[in-house]
């Protein structure tokens, strides 16, 4: 090949490989802008959902007070069963102290065997 023929070559290879690059870029930034497009919708459904996310905080809100009410109410509940078992307690204890009382007083109850229970023996209740 002559001289002549090899710089032809020579500048068709560049200008391929110019036209290759050339072609390559452009589709490069028709990516990027296709992306921003994209990123820009989907930023675009999202501020959408903006109303959907303040009433869900606020219904989160509410519900997070309702539970707090509810704990107070369930606080105030077990507390007052807590008094009414200790009521009950003393009142029992009173009964049997009573009880107690009658039989050590009764000629016909034992109220120092082994087996004894507080009014088990003459009462109408036991």
């Amino acid at each position: 090949m002559d001289t002549t023929a090899i710089i032809v070559l020579v500048i068709a290879i560049v200008v391929v490989i110019a036209i290759v690059a050339a072609v390559a870029v452009a589709a490069s930034k028709r990516r990027t802008e296709q992306r921003r497009q994209q990123a820009g919708e989907l930023r675009t459904l999202a501020d959408a959902q903006l109303g959907a996310v303040d009433v869900s905080a606020q219904d989160a809100a509410a519900a997070e007070a309702r539970a707090e009410v509810a704990r107070a109410e369930a606080a105030r509940a077990e507390q007052q069963a807590a008094e009414a078992r200790q009521t009950l307690d003393v009142d029992e204890a009173r009964r049997e102290d009573a009880l107690r009382e009658a039989d050590a007083v009764d000629p016909d109850v034992d109220h120092r065997s082994d087996g004894y229970r507080p009014g088990a023996a003459g009462s109408r209740d036991a």
